[in-house]
């Protein structure tokens, strides 16, 4: 009999308890993480094992899958998110780090943003003391 593994356990707390709004957080720091190990694949060419793009594309759907579209920002995002997805799909084929630093940038200022978002909300509702 195995025990359970804490960090798991953490993590599934973490998600079965999160906002909304931080689940998004979750969504793009595990796109970049995927992203980042992507990209460390192509540079070591271990490209047989790297299913990070395949990840950190159903991360991309689930966003665009989720997205409010009665909202008017989705409007914006949408596109965004879909040229997002078809560069890690090109990224992907072409085994391009040159096109992951593009996607790269890109879902760190959606999280960036998304986090400042949290943090105002929070200051708000709780006062001064609302960080991620």
């Amino acid at each position: 009999m195995s025990l359970p593994n804490p960090y798991q356990s953490y993590q599934n707390n973490s998600v079965q308890t999160a906002s909304p709004g931080e689940l998004t957080l979750m969504l793009y720091n595990g796109c970049l993480k995927f992203i980042s190990q992507a990209k460390q694949a192509i540079h070591n060419k271990n490209l047989e094992e790297n299913t990070n793009l395949l990840k950190a594309q159903k991360i991309i759907q689930e966003l665009m899958v989720t997205l409010n579209m009665d909202a008017p920002v989705s409007q914006t995002l949408m596109p965004m998110y879909d040229y997002i997805h078809r560069r890690l799909i090109e990224a992907n084929i072409q085994s391009s780090v040159e096109i992951l630093g593009e996607v790269e940038g890109f879902v760190t200022e959606f999280r960036d943003t998304w986090k400042e978002v949290i943090q105002i909300h929070r200051r708000q509702q709780y006062g001064q003391g609302g960080r991620v």
